[in-house]
């Protein structure tokens, strides 16, 4: 049996996962994360894409969350996401449209225009895009 460590990951509207885990994999910051038991204590920023956690027993769920914080103690490793949904729930047809309204803002700059929000918008409908690409590969459906 492979060491575990305990794993929450938690938004504001709801707890998506809590239970052992061999390994989790994110976006952080600063570049990806692979965190396993006896990781370094840690605290980060997550950038908004999918979360690869790998439960005992070797099953893997993604996860994307739209940005938060994760943070590693000795014996837990929480991430507190701003939006969090598991990957299956991903409406890839409203990601799609959200990019696409998205690049077109970037495009059509008026008045009212704010660039740092069109953005946002167009990372994060990129993230979910890249949450389904993952699903899909690790299920062999291309």
């Amino acid at each position: 049996m492979a060491i575990t460590v305990h794993c929450d990951i938690v938004s504001a509207e709801e707890s998506l996962f809590g239970g052992l885990v061999e390994r989790v994999i994110a976006s952080g910051q600063l570049g990806d994360l692979g965190i396993e038991p006896g990781h370094a204590a840690l605290l980060t920023p997550l950038k908004p894409g999918p979360v690869r956690i790998v439960k005992q027993g070797g099953a893997e769920e993604v996860i994307y969350v739209s940005g938060g914080y994760l943070e590693v103690q000795p014996n837990c490793v929480t991430i507190l996401a701003d939006t969090a949904v598991r990957a299956d729930d991903v409406d890839e047809a409203a990601a799609l449209e959200a990019k696409k309204h998205a690049e077109q803002a970037l495009e059509n700059q008026g008045a009212d225009f704010d660039y740092s929000r069109a953005l946002t918008q167009l990372a994060e409908a990129a993230a979910q895009l890249r949450t389904i690409q993952q699903l899909r590969e690790k299920l062999g459906k291309h």
